[in-house]
């Protein structure tokens, strides 16, 4: 970009339709290109302008469906459509207690619908208040803090320790700063800022010139340019990234869409071919209507929408008893049919804790046990705790992490944290663990100067006086291996430094994912009161190094073990380094392409080459992504999704937010996840912990059982009543069962009935069968032909008993009493056989799930209401049953449960064979 070009076409600094490399860029550069001074900043005259040009330090709201739009869209079903036409229809007919039955029905499905709708997203509204903060700038010569809404580009901000960053800014000055971007980036450890440009194709957490909006200042200090504010934020792209994401439909909701459509069409041609047949044989208009009415009616499974949805919300009330908070009904149903999770790596994966796990010291190499903040732990040696005092080296590089340390451990309500910079956290720790206190050390070796950490320098020291006084120092092992002589021994002797031997051995920890950090010291004279760098310039004893890493939760190494056992992939995703990365996913059993034995880590700045269609190949067989921004989780979770994969994506920062927005369910952590996360996501965990994740899938799984076992009872009753009324109109009979009749059996036998059967309990081994193919049809081969088997039986005993008893002089309403009641009836033991669809009912428990016989004994009760209660009679056209019309009744209901168990168990023995010959 040619700056002083770009200048000249506009009078404003930059215009906002432009992508600019701002880290690319000099900081002098960026400066002429913003038209501002270091030192005086802007003027209130030009703050004016560019508020007026670029808007002010906002995100711009997302605009929200109002309650009656959300509440009309419940009515916006194919099948609906039908019951409306059909409401329609009866009130033109004048049968209007039918017309006001049917409609009830619609307007009770609605308010279902609309009281179980998720929230609106509100992301965006996090995203906002996330900057309304406070900024020191510099404004007409002269510091004044302003609230943060009011930056503008090109404003001079001054940051230090605490401080959130409220804008993007390059900066031009800084003094040891670190950054925590874990909330933008994933990366654990603070990130070290410096002015410095870098290439324009380098990914966000190597931007190291820049500061980024809602990332915080953990140490030091600087001074920058504001270059991005509001939605040109690296945060604001997010936001859009939210905010453009589709809604994808779950396999589930989207199954039922298509059966939705495909019965809209047969109930519309089948009603037709009714009402044409009537005209040919000369009924009235009026009665065709009814007819064709009746047709639609019984067709449509009315208690469908609100038994799947009461089912869902019975499953949410099961998985938040294990951890898992649903935000979305429908992502109940998603995780059933799951077979991709990509996590994030920091906090999900990981404890977010940085723990010291090695410890090499006077020749020796010691393990540290004991996970995160938590000073619980010991020091050990080939299996047992180290006795201090027989190695002086390991002691002093201890004391050393300790004494050189500005940070504190900090326990509150049983939860241990870090006030300061989690890697001296980790030493801090590691150091009780040893049986060291501080205020013991700090009494022994009383602090009287710092040279506080630089990176020009890459290391930190503390002078101490006392009874020895000493300086300790910390930092790279570049830093003090040039800076040392001699190598401290366990008796506390010294030798000569062998600078190979140790660079051999942080070589093979690093390798291990360990990021290092060595430890020297030196003699001080009684007298010295202050240090700088010319005192720790050579001759220093190198005492050893500590070896770290955020360490991968125990309970996720589990986890992930049972995820792949049910077939479900789990991959890696994170803004971290590629080493760490592949280390924490080897440890903890992640599976994926490999090199010379070891995990392959794919990088963002990788990515960025892989073309779309390529990297579908990449998304599917690679297991760890390391250095990733918030665009290519995004690309990566698409590219699955392309693969017809059914993706959760598991995160907690910012950067998260598209990802779990786009992923067929989000799934956010509740303790360390961000707003951002939380409200992009489907479902949170309580307690941030992977292993919940197992737990949900496998309530999820158990729902998804139960909604097809009501989906598999349910259907019948519609297709026996729509055959029902096409071999009365066929035959020329008066229609066996009325449509207020049908809507009955249809809506009071799904609540009472169907919804029994969300109680049923997960069958045996349901963790050890992979997922269902997101093309698998809800109803298999097998159970196709059992829903046509039932069907037909409920044809032959509604429509048999129907025209028996005309023929033995009964009344058109009590024949079709007789007939309603047999659907009802042959529904209750039909229920019996779907408690499981493959396995007899001993295997599952004659007694597990007693809501089955409560729920029947409810719908015989209501049942005899609708038979025997005069105002029932009355509202839907029934008349009183005497002793032997019900045992003809109920002797089908035998007869047809009896038939089911024969073929369940033909197909129960069928599978088994199919499975022995296949192991065989």
């Amino acid at each position: 970009m040619n700056v002083t070009e770009e200048k000249r076409t506009t009078t404003l600094p930059f215009q906002t339709d432009k992508q600019y490399d701002w880290h690319h860029l000099e900081a002098p550069e960026v400066l002429d290109l913003m038209q501002v001074s270091a030192d005086k900043g802007l003027s209130n005259e030009e703050v004016e302008k560019r508020v007026e040009a670029y808007g002010r330090n906002v995100m711009t709201p997302k605009k929200k469906q109002s309650a009656f739009v959300r509440f009309m869209l419940q009515f916006h079903q194919p099948l609906i459509y039908i019951l409306l036409a059909a409401t329609v229809v009866t009130i033109f007919l004048k049968e209007y207690i039918d017309s006001a039955v049917i409609f009830a029905v619609v307007f009770i499905n609605a308010i279902i619908g609309y009281i179980q709708e998720s929230k609106a997203l509100e992301a965006i509204d996090a995203l906002a208040k996330s900057m309304t903060a406070k900024a020191q700038v510099i404004r007409n010569g002269k510091k004044q803090n302003i609230d943060a809404q009011e930056l503008v580009p090109g404003d001079i901000i001054l940051m230090q320790s605490g401080d959130k960053f409220p804008a993007d800014v390059r900066l031009i000055q800084q003094r040891d700063m670190k950054v925590d971007e874990s909330a933008l980036t994933g990366e654990s450890v603070a990130v070290e800022k410096n002015t410095e440009s870098v290439p324009a194709d380098v990914v966000l957490g190597d931007r190291l010139c820049l500061g980024f909006s809602s990332t915080v200042v953990t140490y030091g200090q600087g001074k920058g340019v504001v270059v991005a504010t509001g939605d040109h934020t690296e945060v604001g792209k997010i936001q859009k990234s939210i905010a453009s994401a589709q809604d994808l439909e779950t396999p589930l909701t989207k199954k039922i869409t298509e059966f939705s459509h495909l019965l809209l069409w047969v109930i519309l041609g089948l009603s037709v071919v009714v009402f044409i047949i009537g005209l040919v044989r000369g009924e009235s208009i009026g009665d065709n209507f009814m007819v064709a009415v009746a047709l639609a009616v019984g067709a449509i499974p009315e208690g469908l929408p609100v038994a799947v949805t009461i089912m869902l919300a019975l499953g949410v009330s099961k998985m938040a008893k294990r951890k898992a908070i649903i935000r979305k009904l429908v992502a109940v149903e998603t995780l059933g049919s799951t077979n991709v999770i990509c996590s994030d790596k920091t906090g999900t994966l990981t404890e977010n804790q940085m723990t010291v796990q090695q410890v090499a010291a006077g020749g020796k190499v010691y393990e540290v046990n004991g996970l995160g903040y938590r000073p619980d732990g010991e020091v050990m040696e080939n299996g047992k705790v180290v006795d201090l005092s027989s190695n002086k080296a390991l002691e002093l590089c201890l004391k050393a992490g300790m004494l050189c340390n500005d940070s504190t451990i900090k326990e509150k309500d049983g939860h241990w944290t870090i006030e300061g910079d989690p890697t001296e956290g980790a030493l801090i720790v590691t150091a009780r663990k040893a049986g060291f206190e501080e205020e013991n050390l700090e009494e022994e070796y009383p602090r009287q100067d710092t040279i506080p950490f630089e990176s020009e320098y890459q290391y930190m020291a503390t002078l101490h006086g006392g009874a020895n006084p000493s300086i300790f120092m910390k930092g790279s092992l570049e830093a003090l291996l040039d800076r040392s002589s001699k190598l401290m021994q366990p008796d506390g002797s010294l030798i000569d430094l062998d600078k190979k031997v140790v660079q051999q051995q942080v070589e093979k920890m690093a390798a291990e994912g360990l990021r290092v950090l060595a430890f020297a010291m030196a003699e001080a004279p009684a007298s010295m009161q202050s240090i700088d760098h010319s005192d720790t310039e050579s001759d220093l004893v190198l005492l050893g190094v500590q070896g770290m890493i955020d360490p991968p939760r125990q309970e996720a190494v589990e986890a992930v073990k049972l995820c792949q056992q049910a077939g479900i992939d789990v991959k890696m995703i994170t803004g971290d380094h590629a080493i760490t990365a592949a280390a924490i996913a080897s440890q903890i059993g992640l599976r994926g392409r490999k090199e010379n034995g070891k995990l392959v880590a794919i990088t963002g700045r990788e990515l960025q080459q892989i073309e779309d269609k390529e990297l579908e190949d990449v998304a599917e067989n690679t297991s760890v992504f390391a250095r990733v921004s918030p665009d290519q989780k995004l690309r990566l979770v698409k590219a699955l999704q392309a693969r017809d994969k059914v993706v959760a994506m598991t995160g907690d920062g910012v950067n998260d937010g598209p990802a779990l927005k786009q992923a067929n369910i989000g799934i956010a952590m509740g303790i360390t996840g961000t707003d951002v996360a939380k409200d992009a996501s489907d479902m949170v965990l309580t307690d941030d912990n992977f292993s919940s994740i197992e737990g949900a899938v496998e309530e999820g799984r158990g729902v998804f059982d139960n909604l097809t076992k009501f989906i598999v009872w349910t259907l019948p009753t519609n297709l026996g009543e729509g055959l029902a009324i096409l071999t009365a109109v066929l035959l020329g009979t008066q229609l066996p069962v009325q449509p207020v009749q049908i809507l009955w059996i249809n809506m009071t036998t799904a609540v009472l009935l169907g919804l029994t059967l969300a109680f049923e309990p997960k069958e045996p081994g349901i963790m050890d069968r992979p997922p269902r193919p997101s093309n698998e049809p809800i109803l298999t081969k097998d159970l196709v032909f059992r829903t046509l088997l039932v069907g037909v039986i409920l044809l032959l005993a509604s429509f048999g008993l129907y025209l028996y008893e005309k023929d033995h002089g009964a009344t058109i309403s009590e024949a079709q009493t007789v007939a309603a009641t047999v659907f009802v009836v042959l529904e209750a033991a039909y229920l019996l056989n779907c408690r499981s669809l493959l396995r007899p009912m001993r295997d599952v428990g004659y007694f597990s799930n007693m809501w089955v016989y409560y729920g029947i004994g409810a719908m015989l009760f209501f049942q005899a209401l609708f038979v025997y209660l005069p105002i029932m009679n009355t509202l839907f056209h029934t008349s009183p049953l005497d002793g032997m019309q019900l045992l003809r009744i109920f002797a089908a209901a035998v007869l047809l449960f009896i038939i089911v168990s024969v073929e369940k168990h033909l197909r129960f023995r069928s599978n088994r064979k199919k499975e022995e010959n296949k192991a065989s």
